[in-house]
């Protein structure tokens, strides 16, 4: 008897592969390239599955990573040692202005309520880091801020007019990757 799935499923376990082609095709149509530039991830790092996808997927890139988060919520390991396998240089930071010159792509994650043992325990850390116009001051001109979304607080809504603030084109990216992936699964392109 033979067997077929006439639905598509795309995954990768424990990873979010579509969003990390979405990010890296954003950062291409935002910056006009994704090599020699500089990603900053923000947020929780250690539960966030789109910064891993993204992590990994900017190894087949000349690219530098910085990572900026509490003490708790830092990078896996499997993670950064991957990427170290790749010999990408990778720079981890618990304050985000130090990041800030550098950076080229400024890539932030909530930091989410339901991933926490207590209420207590995220009250702590739910506001570690606040993108504001006062934090985009010693932001290179050309940097560019995405998110995954939904954001809950961190980043202010004041953000969302500047024309760094490509989240929303990322969104807007993710519908068109997207199609296009179900697409050449179904053998329609």
């Amino acid at each position: 008897k033979q067997w077929y799935q006439r639905r598509v499923a795309i995954t990768a376990g424990g990873e979010h592969p579509t969003q990390a082609l979405l990010d890296v095709f954003t950062i291409r149509e935002e910056i006009g390239t994704v090599n020699g530039i500089t990603v900053t991830m923000v947020g929780d790092l250690k539960h966030g599955r789109t910064v891993h996808s993204l992590a990994r997927l900017l190894t087949l890139y000349n690219v530098k990573l910085q990572y900026v988060s509490p003490p708790e919520l830092v990078m896996p390991e499997e993670v950064t040692e991957y990427v170290r396998a790749k010999n990408i240089p990778q720079t981890s930071y618990k304050d985000l202005l130090e990041a800030m010159p550098t950076t080229d792509v400024l890539y932030v994650t909530r930091i989410q309520k339901e991933r926490f043992p207590s209420p207590e325990a995220y009250e702590k850390l739910k506001d570690s880091y606040l993108i504001t116009p006062e934090t985009l001051i010693k932001a290179k001109p050309g940097m560019i801020v995405m998110h995954p979304l939904p954001r809950v607080n961190e980043i202010s809504v004041e953000i969302d007019a500047d024309p760094r603030a490509a989240y929303f084109r990322q969104a807007e990216n993710g519908v068109y990757i997207r199609m296009a992936l179900l697409a050449m699964l179904l053998g329609r392109c």
